[in-house]
């Protein structure tokens, strides 16, 4: 199994608990590792036989600019729900990193996994 991994992701949504978060949309970075059987593309050459990575990506921005979680966890949930549904992938880990939120640390991030069933 082969992976495409994609880093630091810009991704704009209205994520948060406080009111002051609820108020503005917050910059998100995501970092996608996507586990998916490229041996044909290694093959063909051919962009066909392989996950289109920009497609990828601008599904992943566009799925997540359209909710409004308060927990990143439940963004991570509906982004690799929406992903395994449709892209032939076999599993995905997401990492969801939210810069500058906590004076002391510069982000916080929460990472899953998730995969279809065998």
């Amino acid at each position: 199994m082969e992976q495409i991994i994609i880093q630091g992701l810009e991704v704009d949504t209205l994520i948060g608990v406080y009111d002051w978060e609820r108020k503005r949309l917050t910059r998100l970075l995501l970092d996608i590792e996507i586990d998916a059987d490229l041996s044909k593309a290694m093959q063909s050459d051919n962009v066909a036989d392989t996950i289109d990575y920009a497609q990828l990506a601008e599904f992943v921005q566009q799925t997540a600019a359209g909710t409004s979680f308060e927990l990143l966890e439940a963004l991570g949930k509906a982004v690799m729900d929406a992903v395994l549904a449709r892209f032939p992938i076999h599993a995905i880990t997401l990492t969801i990193i939210k810069p500058d939120i906590l004076p002391q640390a510069t982000q916080v991030m929460v990472k899953m996994r998730q995969a279809l069933p065998s």
